[in-house]
């Protein structure tokens, strides 16, 4: 596996990293607290991290769903995270004319899973020569991801992550095969477990997706146990008034103790 570094994070060496943050940039204050308060969880843990947020949610369930602040605004907010409280930054682009202004402000690109097949928008992140996070599609097996893969690899970028995000299992609802993990890894690249993503129910609420949190623990530790390279968690302080995604995400006071087990576990799976 080709090791990928993240500014002074590094994937793919056998440390676990957590990637974290809101669904959406609610606000700009609000991102600057929980990415601060991420930090210093992480910093205690000794976990490193990178943050993430979404300037834009675009496939959100209904029309009069908050989206985020947009492109300027989100890149504004994304900066002043990087640079105030000194963490690598995520974020996803959705169209390919978003992969450079992007790309000069964050650290890793992030590819949907809904557009993990979209050829431009793979080849524009590629160009850019940031890191290019993939998630799979819900529709893909994991021998799949090759073909999103080389796209990136065949475009001069080798700086690529897998993620695993669940696999469609009827309607409104997702399973994680844990067999995916050691297949993506077979790929060559680091692998992400996006947990909370992983227990979405996709349009189960009235006009929205629901979720299921409670299991947020024992997916993570199952992850880790099957050797994941890193943890994507929609971490908030208050899910509940969370304006995207607010049943799947993990409530922050709950972070360090989570953080502590995830890490005996990894201790435990690396022996």
């Amino acid at each position: 596996m080709q090791p990928v570094h993240v500014g002074p994070v590094t994937l793919g060496t056998g440390q676990l990293v957590l990637i974290a943050g809101p669904c959406v940039i609610e606000s700009d204050a609000h991102a600057l607290d929980l990415a601060h308060a991420l930090a210093s969880i992480a910093r205690a843990a000794r976990v490193p991290l990178i943050f993430k947020a979404s300037f834009d949610k675009a496939n959100r369930t209904s029309l009069s769903s908050f989206r985020g602040p947009g492109l300027e605004s989100g890149l504004q907010t994304l900066a002043r995270v990087k640079a105030e409280v000194g963490v690598p930054v995520l974020t996803d682009i959705h169209e390919a004319a978003q992969a450079a202004p992007v790309a000069a402000v964050v650290d890793v690109l992030q590819i949907p899973a809904f557009l993990c097949r979209q050829t431009d928008l793979l080849v524009a992140a590629a160009r850019t020569g940031a890191v290019v996070n993939i998630k799979k599609g819900q529709f893909l097996a994991p021998a799949d991801m090759r073909y999103p893969l080389q796209k990136v690899r065949d475009s001069g970028n080798p700086r690529v992550l897998l993620t695993e995000r669940g696999t469609s299992f009827g309607y409104h609802n997702l399973v994680v095969d844990m067999r995916a993990f050691p297949q993506l890894h077979e790929l060559g690249a680091p692998v992400i477990y996006d947990v909370t993503h992983s227990l979405q129910l996709p349009g189960a609420g009235d006009g929205r997706t629901a979720g299921q949190a409670a299991f947020i623990e024992p997916m993570a530790r199952a992850g880790v146990a099957a050797g994941v390279d890193g943890i994507f968690m929609e971490v908030h302080e208050d899910p509940a008034r969370a304006r995207s995604d607010a049943e799947n995400a993990l409530r922050l006071d709950l972070l360090p103790a989570l953080l502590e087990r995830l890490s005996r576990v990894h201790t435990a799976a690396h022996a």
